[in-house]
């Protein structure tokens, strides 16, 4: 949740941030009016108890008339104690509530929905098929001819958008995964292989419960979520904690399945496997110092984009607008590549900045030498299922047949070429 003490003393940063968003920016009124009467009454609260204890001493000093004047007030003093006790506690219920809804404050996001992203730059070249004598495929039809993915079957099993990873599709997976467990260790980060369930405090601390709730998959019979990203149990991880983080961030990369309703979603992306219900995951996820967290975001977005050369994928990267970010992030940016089947950019990386949102929710701190504080915590992805789309597509040749990006080839036994099955 956001500071509240940037809420009373900056709360036109809030409103703007609300407004960049599109959302409501009155909840930022409401929650400082929560606030107001929640200080005022814990005011009048300890003013008349301490009236009441100072009271009790008269009371067993005085006798006949004063005594009886004295009871009466002290009756009246208690009502009064409990009143305003009640009144801070619904405000304080209130405010809480409203400081839960109230998303992360934006921080340099340009403002605006989700196509009013700025492009940061353009790497690398798409190719020219036309120039080179024919047309290319889209990543199932190339999967398939591979034997590498198997909608109908995943369907016939799991229902629509689930899907089989078969032979090299499987091997290809695995071995993009690894490559960002390699990428992530050799940058310092623990690995992890995260828990796919969470509790509902869990996931509603790393802000996953708001808007976007309905394409989360729960299991009611245990009050159980499944995870849409190992981001969730990796923010959870140090809840309730006081962390040393002296000797630098905290870093950990989660391998994990991921699983997503995907609401909503229509059109090409239902082909194939670039919008499904599971699918697999490596997450980076950082705890830092605040005062540290922009600087690790660049870290963050520029670990991703070495993967992306490692796979020779052409990308562009985008700073996402205020009003598509979600919850939890302050700023996000995302790496999108080339898609030649449909001529469009395709997301596959975001990287977010989540200030100390996540952490203050999870009660995620450090010590300082002012006493503890919260902690900042960041988040980007460094491989995924989807990737296997961009590189299917991307380093087809005319034959149905796929050239294994260099960097992958070592994870392969050394195999070049994915060659089509006739």
């Amino acid at each position: 949740m956001i500071d509240i003490r940037l809420l009373r003393d900056n709360p036109d940063a809030v409103r703007a941030s609300q407004q960049a968003r599109g959302e409501d920016p009155d909840l930022v009124d409401a929650a400082i009016a929560a606030d107001t009467r929640r200080r005022s009454s814990l005011t009048e609260f300890e003013s008349l108890r301490a009236e009441q204890k100072a009271m009790g001493k008269q009371v067993a000093q005085a006798s006949g008339d004063e005594k009886a004047a004295l009871l009466a007030r002290t009756k009246e003093l208690a009502g009064q104690v409990k009143a305003h006790q009640a009144t801070a506690n619904e405000a304080e219920a209130e405010l809480d509530e409203l400081l839960w809804a109230i998303p992360n404050v934006v921080e340099g996001a340009p403002p605006g929905g989700e196509d009013d992203f700025l492009t940061l730059k353009h790497v690398g070249t798409p190719r020219d098929f036309a120039a080179e004598g024919f047309e290319p495929r889209d990543h199932l039809d190339l999967g398939e001819g591979l034997h590498a993915i198997d909608t109908q079957r995943g369907a016939k099993v799991s229902g629509s958008r689930f899907y089989f990873l078969t032979g090299v599709g499987a091997r290809l997976e695995l071995a993009l995964l690894n490559a960002a467990a390699d990428l992530a260790m050799a940058e310092g980060f623990t690995p992890m292989v995260t828990p796919t369930l969470v509790t509902p405090a869990t996931m509603r601390g790393t802000g996953f419960l708001g808007a976007h709730a309905d394409e989360i998959y729960r299991l009611e019979r245990d009050d159980l979520y499944l995870v849409g990203t190992s981001e969730v149990a990796l923010a959870g991880y140090h809840g309730g904690e006081i962390l040393d983080l002296d000797d630098g961030p905290k870093r950990y990369a989660g391998w994990s399945a991921c699983y997503r309703r995907e609401a909503g979603s229509h059109g090409k992306d239902v082909r194939g496997i670039i919008r499904v219900h599971q699918f697999h995951k490596v997450e980076m996820f950082t705890y830092c110092r605040p005062e540290d967290a922009a600087a690790e975001h660049e870290r963050l977005l520029a670990w991703e984009e070495a993967m992306l050369a490692k796979v020779e994928l052409p990308y562009r990267v985008i700073d996402t607008a205020a009003g598509d970010l979600g919850t939890s992030a302050a700023r996000k940016f995302d790496c999108e590549a080339w898609l030649p089947s449909q001529e469009r950019y395709l997301e596959l990386t975001s990287t977010s900045n989540c200030t100390t949102f996540q952490a203050r929710r999870m009660n995620v701190r450090e010590r300082s030498e002012h006493g503890t504080r919260t902690v900042a915590t960041l988040n980007g992805t460094l491989g995924t299922t989807r990737w296997l789309v961009a590189i299917l597509e991307n380093h087809q040749l005319a034959d149905g047949s796929v050239r294994v990006p260099e960097g992958l080839r070592p994870y392969l036994g050394g195999l070049e070429v994915l060659e089509p099955v006739r």
